[in-house]
């Protein structure tokens, strides 16, 4: 399924998320430093990542939405991106809680500010696996007929469009989207894939 929101052919969405959470992560770790080595300066530039996070998670989170709203209803691909967007959100939500308790003095957080980023980190892995799972296992933001020889997302051509060029997809061990569907199957192929197994 392809995404909505696209921007020079790729999903948007997936383009802005790794900026909150590079600065989150970060933020985070110059915390833990903060707590090792009790230098002012490393809590300070985490308050200005974390506000500079927040702010980058939720434009983030906008295109995120777009794209679960164009899922189809009723899937397991529309249930996994609920709670991969609500679970970002209660992310977002510690770490505004975080950058708030500092705000009277970034340079030593008190206690509290530490838990909830740490706890906001923590959700993190799990929001973070559950969109792996809707990309890498439901297709969500992949163009139909995506393949490895698939023409440039820059070019006006369709994903399967270098496939005319042979009688036959060519197949790999690994990936097999287009063979998939050009050989029929209605069904993910992970189990023929290993067993050598083809399914009409």
């Amino acid at each position: 399924m392809e995404s909505k929101a696209k921007f020079a052919g790729h999903p948007i969405h997936p383009m802005l998320v790794v900026f909150p959470l590079g600065l989150l992560a970060t933020a985070v770790v110059f915390d833990v430093v903060f707590l090792i080595s009790e230098k002012a300066e490393w809590a300070l530039v985490s308050w200005y990542m974390i506000g500079a996070g927040v702010v980058g998670g939720l434009l983030a989170a906008l295109f995120g939405w777009l794209d679960w709203f164009a899922i189809p209803g009723g899937t397991r691909a529309k249930r996994i991106g609920l709670w991969h967007g609500l679970l970002n959100v209660t992310v977002l939500g510690f770490f505004a809680l975080s950058w708030f308790l500092r705000r009277d003095n970034p340079a030593l957080p008190p206690t509290g500010a530490v838990v909830a980023a740490l706890a906001g980190a923590a959700i993190t892995v799990v929001a973070a696996w559950l969109g792996g799972e809707l990309v890498n296992r439901l297709g969500v933001g992949v163009y139909e007929g995506a393949h490895l020889d698939s023409p440039s997302s820059l070019s006006d051509l369709p994903a399967g469009a270098n496939l005319g060029r042979a009688s036959r997809p060519r197949t790999s061990a690994g990936y097999s989207g287009y063979e998939r569907r050009a050989n029929g199957s209605s069904s993910y192929a992970g189990i023929e894939r290993r067993t050598g197994l083809r399914t009409k």
